[in-house]
């Protein structure tokens, strides 16, 4: 099969992705084989690709936006048939007896595996996933509509539950990538007033389009103070900006899997009870309902495609924000 393959992390601009022709995976024990058909571009990717994150295999496929069909089963799987049509999101295992898992925090597990960064992800032509953690797809969605709600959607619909935003009147969303193009529909949906916060005239275009109240840079005033607020961008000298226009007992979500530093503040920004929180990955229960209110929304998905061997300029254009919504590989099908 085709994939591209990670060996050595480097600047994208140094196309560190090699494509190559590598063995098709067999599904082991309780595990479906897919057959990718399209595989959203994260900024994790870009952070695993780069030196961000360490790496935890070596070599490895990218890639955690996976849309594609069962085309195999391994011994004992028996929750999907070869045809069905199924997605693939960041967790990619974690064991039963995780204490986090039993109190539904498996998104916590010590022992937890992620797509494209300890299993071969979905940068490829096929992959393999245990059963238990891929998803059906609604038909609403296309396969190319359908690869960012997988983390993007996911995270970010995790991010606005950690934020209490379906109680909120005012929200602010801080960076307007693919997961806050995402999270507006659903918080517009749920009826609150949305504040977009981000340099670039594109994506300040993007977000009065899809309902956003008021846009502006994070370090303008908005005028009103925010019940809520999810920083979307890994970019820790947002945090202060964020509080000081955050109303007292208000929520901010940092929701990137990796920040720069945090610069020293002054104790007054955290006072009168804001609470600043993390969003660690997703659970299988926030993709199912995500997944659901996704549907009933219908939240629209605005993707570039890129084709397979385009992965390195599809993350290249991602880290410089030069995609409003969100960058797709589109490796067969539609």
């Amino acid at each position: 099969m085709r994939a591209m393959i990670l060996s050595k992390q480097a600047p994208i601009e140094c196309r560190p992705l090699e494509p190559k022709e590598v063995a098709d995976p067999e599904p082991r024990e309780q595990q479906v084989r897919i057959r990718v058909a399209a595989c959203g571009v994260c900024h994790t990717d870009l952070h695993i690709v780069e030196g961000d994150l360490e790496l935890h295999k070596q070599p490895i496929i990218p890639g955690h936006e996976v849309i594609g069909v069962v085309d195999k089963l391994g011994p004992g799987a028996s929750r999907f048939q070869p045809g069905d049509r199924v997605g693939v999101a960041w967790l990619y295992w974690t064991p039963p007896e995780c204490k986090y898992r039993q109190r539904g925090l498996e998104n916590l597990c010590d022992e937890a595996k992620f797509t494209g960064w300890d299993a071969d992800g979905g940068f490829a032509e096929m992959m393999v996933v245990p059963e238990d953690f891929a998803y059906p797809i609604p038909d609403c969605f296309s396969d190319v509509e359908a690869a960012p709600l997988m983390c993007a959607g996911v995270v970010g619909f995790r991010a606005l539950r950690l934020g209490e935003v379906e109680q909120a009147e005012r929200v602010g969303l801080y960076g307007f990538g693919a997961s806050a193009h995402l999270a507006i529909q659903v918080a517009c949906y749920w009826g609150c007033k949305v504040y977009v916060f981000t340099r670039s005239e594109e994506h300040q275009r993007h977000a009065r389009e899809l309902g956003a109240a008021w846009v502006g840079e994070a370090q303008d005033d908005p005028g009103v103070k925010l019940d809520s607020a999810i920083i979307y961008a890994p970019a820790g000298w947002i945090v202060p900006e964020a509080l000081r226009v955050l109303d007292k007992g208000g929520i901010l979500v940092l929701a990137g899997i990796y920040m720069s530093p945090i610069p020293q503040m002054d104790y007054h920004l955290l006072w009168e009870e804001r609470i600043v929180r993390s969003v660690a990955n997703a659970t299988r229960q926030d993709a199912e309902d995500f997944l659901r209110i996704a549907a009933a929304v219908p939240v629209r998905t605005d993707v570039i495609t890129f084709a397979l061997e385009e992965a390195n300029e599809a993350l290249r254009q991602v880290k410089h924000s030069e995609i409003s919504g969100a960058a797709v590989l589109q490796v067969s099908g539609e």
